[in-house]
């Protein structure tokens, strides 16, 4: 046999090298030859480089070995060869390239993002889809197609720095790519490893980068100059141009995502699930990152051409959208709200009420003085931090140093309360900060009277503390006391760190000690709030108090299923990112417990949640359509508020009748401004749906996908069924299985954590308690190793699988072959040099002993290797003597049989040619099959005699 030395072999071959088998791989290089073992992983890939003329490199062309008589055995374990093949495959065949690689089934829904992007040569796509429906997995499926096409091969997520670590585990779970995360706590153990003068950003080739490192004058330069080819910015809504341009730390993340998308052969994913804040020009600035055009659009007057132009960039869908998309159910657990009221101690209500007209006072002059507008600011910043709680209350009242009004004279800081600045006290969606605003209150300039004033309100506030007349901690107390009897775990949401801290004090003093309670703040840098979260996991109840630091894009599901809105947002898009947190694709829970806590002798309360979040709710449960609370609106809730402060009584009486202070102006104009936001809201949805794309134009394809590399039913099988072949035991129980790992090589009990008993199951989301296997999971991969092994070869006393076997049955009427064989495919770009290897699992057969007797369809095929029972024991020699018989007459039919390995690299071209179609791209591919394919198995069927 020919030896070559620098010959390159063909993409897909099979070759002997080094005393083994390997599959030649596609390479870029003519002077490397890239290789991985037959049956082998990715991982195990090498590169030869032929210029050395090294003696092991030498290489022969290879065969597969056909089966013979000595490979006889159960037939059962043939379906454990075929299932161990396909789950085995990481180069699928199909246009989905990167299906075999994911460690999940992507739900159908999740590939339209896909689709779109495939039909741009250049990815420029904003995901806005409601929240929890999956955008991050949707980016990721992006990231990875795109690798897989040879397109991209360096990527960073820009995101925000408590979000880096979660974007580091999904990339490891879901892609298995270990990225980089560099951020101020990582940079300096980084440069310290790393050699050479490149910058990080050069030698790291997947990053997750948090966006307020890299946004700096300094570290933007070093970024953009090395900056890979493909981005995917998370929260993109922090990083629009505010109106008006206020915000400094905005408009530096804004100018770095300019500067990134200004290369126009950058792949760039924008994910919010509010991408419209209320403001056209604010959603431009994030579309003008797009397509540059798009930031003069009047998004009020579009045309047809301009609405498909931004439909091509852009898509949002909302849950009732994707719940039954392509026939498949997308299970979201549903959510029971309620608005409980709790009513103030006599003691605290006296206290409150002096508070309110102390508050009231510093509010009536401000239309006269608008140099006052600082003093009606401190006046509600002080109202809202005293009906958090006592601690948060005190805090207001006595944290910093109050600074008389005339220390303020000679400085610009009562000059810069202009009346048409944004009431701070009023959250914007993308600002998180869980501070007391003790700086309101200390720079409002106040009197010696009203400083006297507040020095009482302190006091008193003390003696109500120390004589413990919390009702508002009692009532969530009995709601969480409630929820955890019915098994729920529950996270408390607070405005600030003081309410977070002193409820945490609270409930650990009133609940079990056998309940874990956290409280988790800002105060805790993010690998610290993470690790506590971890480590709760550890504990059958729990309950997680939290700021709004844990409000926006961390994943909580898994570990929790309810939430306390225990300080009244005065965002309403707030109470969508909270419940957002355990309430999305992957909880656990079919039902999630939510309760907005409200006081019922609040004015500020009653009107926020009447005027506002009812009717915000209201607008999302009739038409499905979230709505953002834009500056117009909070300068009317501003107006709102003001008024309340001046006529309270009046705004208790409004929780059950109109809004009335003199008249319905300010309702009026509320109801008006969220008329409008609900209209534009609409409209963006009637061009961003993408129902354009119907579900059966990918259907084929994903069928073909689950039949090429094996469904979640199929890896439940081979699991299970290997496990017991290996000398493990399994046991059906709720939600999953018992598995005894018992003789399992010690390599398999290892990655089961060397447990006695494991429980596991093959369903996402996963049941509590039990570990997920998926197809992509170490336990499946190295399993289908070992089988795949034992078919050629006894192992460790292990049996054999049969790759052939005689059984008599009566499944068939004649005499029956069945093949069972695996065939490479090459897929090149005709206009480009890029190749790609896939596999596929296929299955032929034919009846008789006549070479023009009738051949067997893949799905008799299948049925006949799952279905048929042996019904009596042959012999060794028949076996032996029927299976010579059939491979004989199989070598008169194998031209048929290479036809069929022909007729498969058709289909493939067609699966591509109807994936051209339906997203364009590339003009057309070419397939071509590496021949002869690898037969693994041949089985023999003989019809059971009939009595006479």
């Amino acid at each position: 046999m020919t030896e070559y030395y620098k010959r390159k072999a063909d993409a897909g071959k099979m070759i002997r090298l080094r005393g083994r088998e390997y599959i030649v791989l596609p390479s870029a290089d003519e002077d490397i030859m890239l290789v991985k073992p037959l049956g082998g992983s990715d991982d195990e890939a090498t590169g030869i480089y032929l210029p050395l003329n090294a003696p092991e490199d030498k290489w022969t062309e290879a065969t597969f070995p056909r089966p013979g008589v000595d490979d006889i055995n159960d037939f059962e374990t043939a379906k454990l060869l075929f299932d161990a093949s396909r789950l085995s495959f990481r180069h699928a065949s199909g246009p989905f390239r990167s299906m075999a690689k994911l460690s999940f089934r992507p739900r159908s829904y999740q590939l339209l993002p896909l689709v779109m992007s495939l039909r741009m040569e250049v990815t420029r796509l904003l995901i806005a889809d409601d929240v929890g429906i999956g955008k991050t997995i949707e980016a990721l499926i992006i990231l990875k197609e795109l690798m897989e096409r040879g397109e991209v091969k360096r990527f960073a997520v820009i995101c925000q720095p408590h979000l880096c670590e979660q974007w580091q585990n999904e990339l490891k779970d879901k892609l298995d790519i270990e990225a980089e995360i560099i951020r101020s706590s990582t940079i300096s153990a980084i440069e310290r490893r790393l050699t050479g003068s490149e910058s990080v950003f050069n030698q790291i080739p997947y990053q997750v980068i948090s966006v307020d490192y890299v946004k700096s004058d300094r570290r933007k330069p070093l970024f953009l100059n090395d900056c890979p080819e493909f981005i995917i910015v998370d929260e993109a809504h922090t990083c629009t141009m505010p109106q008006g341009a206020t915000s400094v730390s905005q408009q530096q993340r804004h100018h770095l995502l300019h500067e990134i998308a200004d290369n126009p052969n950058r792949h760039l994913l924008l994910l919010t699930a509010t991408p419209h804040s209320g403001k056209d020009e604010e959603f431009k600035s994030l579309l003008g990152l797009l397509k540059q055009d798009f930031r003069d659009y009047d998004l009020e007057n579009l045309d047809q051409a301009k609405r498909k132009s931004m439909a091509k960039h852009f898509i949002q869908r909302k849950r009732e959208n994707i719940k039954r998309w392509l026939n498949e159910d997308t299970p979201f657990p549903e959510r029971d709200t309620k608005e409980i009221g709790y009513k103030l101690s006599t003691e605290y209500l006296d206290f409150f009420r002096e508070a309110q007209s102390f508050a009231k006072g510093l509010t009536a002059g401000v239309e006269k003085d608008k140099g006052a507008k600082g003093k009606y600011w401190a006046a509600l910043a002080l109202l809202r931090g005293i009906m958090s709680s006592p601690e948060a209350g005190s805090e207001m009242l006595k944290g910093k140093a109050l600074r008389r009004v005339e220390e303020l004279e000679n400085q610009s800081l009562n000059n810069g309360f202009q009346p048409e600045s944004s009431n701070p006290v009023i959250e914007r969606l993308e600002e998180d900060s869980d501070s007391t605003q003790t700086e309101l209150i200390s720079n409002a300039g106040f009197t010696d009277r009203e400083l006297s004033k507040l020095t009482h309100l302190g006091n008193a506030l003390d003696s109500l503390t120390l004589n413990s007349l919390d009702r508002k901690a009692e009532t969530a107390l009995k709601i969480i006391t409630e929820w955890m009897a019915q098994g729920f775990h529950p996270i408390v949401f607070c405005r600030y760190i003081a309410t977070a801290n002193y409820l945490g004090k609270v409930f650990r003093k009133a609940l079990p000690q056998t309940i874990e309670v956290q409280a988790i703040t800002s105060e805790l840098p993010d690998e610290q709030r993470k690790e506590k979260i971890k480590l709760m996991g550890s504990h059958s109840q729990r309950l997680l108090i939290a700021t709004d630091c844990l409000s926006e894009g961390i994943n909580l599901q898994d570990l929790f299923n309810a939430v306390l809105h225990y300080d009244l947002p005065w965002n309403p898009n707030r109470i969508e990112q909270r419940e957002g947190r355990v309430d999305r694709f992957g909880q656990r829970a079919p039902v999630v417990k939510t309760a907005l806590l409200w006081g019922e002798d609040n004015p500020i309360d009653a009107i926020v949640l009447k005027v506002l979040i009812r009717k915000v709710k209201d607008i999302q449960k009739t038409t499905g359509v979230a709505i953002s609370l834009g500056e117009d609106n909070r300068s009317i809730m501003d107006a709102v508020l003001n008024a309340v402060l001046l006529e309270p009584e009046k705004a208790l009486q409004a929780t059950q009748t109109k809004i009335d202070f003199g008249d319905d102006y300010y309702d009026y104009q509320l109801t008006n401004e969220l008329e409008q936001a609900k209209k534009r809201a609409e409209n963006l949805r009637s061009i961003f749906a993408h129902e354009s794309i119907k579900p059966e134009e990918i259907e084929a394809d994903l069928k073909s996908v689950d039949e090429a590399i094996g469904d979640v039913k199929s890896v439940e099988k081979l699991v299970l069924q290997g496990i017991v072949h290996l000398g493990g035991a399994v046991q059906k129980v709720k939600n999953g299985y018992k598995v005894q790992p018992g003789n399992l090589p010690g390599h398999l009990k290892e990655i089961l954590l060397n447990r006695d008993t494991v429980q596991v199951s093959f369903e996402s989301p996963t049941p509590e308690g039990f570990q997920y296997i998926g197809r992509n999971h170490r336990f499946t991969e190295q399993l289908c190793q070992i089988l795949l092994a034992l078919a050629f070869e006894q192992r460790n006393g292990f049996a054999r699988l049969a790759r052939a076997s005689v059984i008599q049955t009566d499944q068939v009427k004649i005499h029956t072959t069945l093949i069972q064989f695996r065939v490479r495919n090459v897929i090149r770009e005709v206009l480009g040099k890029q190749e790609n290897i896939s596999e596929e699992m296929y299955l032929w057969g034919f009846e008789g002993s006549n070479p023009d007797s009738r051949t067997l369809e893949y799905t008799e095929c299948k049925q006949l290797l799952f279905e048929a029972i042996s019904m009596k024991q042959l012999s060794l020699e028949r076996q032996k003597s029927e299976l010579l018989s059939r491979l004989e007459i199989f070598g008169k039919r194998e031209h048929q049989f290479i036809k069929l390995a022909e007729d498969r690299a058709t289909e493939l071209v067609k699966a591509h040619g109807r994936f051209k179609s339906l997203v364009g791209g590339r003009r057309y591919e070419a397939v071509y099959p590496i021949l002869p394919p690898d037969i693994l198995g041949v089985y023999v069927f003989i019809p059971t005699p009939t009595q006479s």
